[in-house]
């Protein structure tokens, strides 16, 4: 797949790392190609850093993990998206996202042309995207979003970066139960003080 990588930080940075080992080209959507964070994910193999719309306009897929308050700014930066799936990674922090919405990824949708946008990669830290791998356990990630195609990719896409199975929570009206969900990993790994190296793993009996 060639996938665009809009927000090269640490959670596009792992997936980055993780897509292209296993044979994805990845095209890094910067503002200025001279001068990015994540300059080290060029030593990557099927990397290159490209202008944000030129990466865009390369890619069928593309992952914006920049921070929330950028969002529309950035999708609408993307150029035309029709035909393109979209997988929204980001999360409104502290009351820090797009003003009037109480997600991300609905912000995107209202101000792009693609209806594949789906949210998944931000239920967990860049740690676990890494290297999701606990004992003899691989962790789960999770999916929200109407397109079937987008959630069919993100399904993937996990899988290739090593969780051991993506579940969809549900359509669009799933968003923000999702940053929801980040929410409960950020309180129990910072603020009730597990720390970094938790992971949700659905069991089934």
């Amino acid at each position: 797949m060639n996938i665009a990588i809009i927000g090269t930080g640490n959670v596009g940075g792992a997936l980055a790392t993780a897509w292209a080992q296993k044979g994805h080209q990845i095209n890094l959507g910067v503002r200025d190609v001279l001068n990015f964070k994540g300059r080290e994910l060029l030593s990557n193999i099927n990397t290159q850093v490209l202008g944000i719309l030129e990466a865009a306009e390369k890619s069928d897929i593309i992952l914006i993990s920049t921070p929330a308050l950028t969002a529309i700014e950035v999708v609408k930066s993307l150029g035309d998206t029709s035909g393109k799936i979209i997988i929204d990674a980001m999360n409104i922090i502290m009351g820090k996202g797009p003003e009037g919405y109480n997600n991300t990824t609905d912000a995107l949708l209202d101000n792009t042309q693609t209806r594949d946008i789906v949210k998944c990669f931000n239920t967990t830290g860049f740690n676990n995207m890494q290297n999701p791998n606990y004992g003899n356990l691989n962790l789960d990630m999770f999916v929200a979003g109407d397109s079937i195609k987008g959630k069919e990719i993100a399904i993937q896409l996990a899988k290739d970066a090593g969780f051991a199975e993506c579940y969809s929570v549900g359509g669009n009206d799933k968003f923000q139960m999702l940053e929801q969900f980040a929410w409960f990993w950020i309180n129990l790994a910072m603020i009730q003080g597990q720390g970094r190296d938790i992971g949700f793993k659905l069991l089934k009996r």
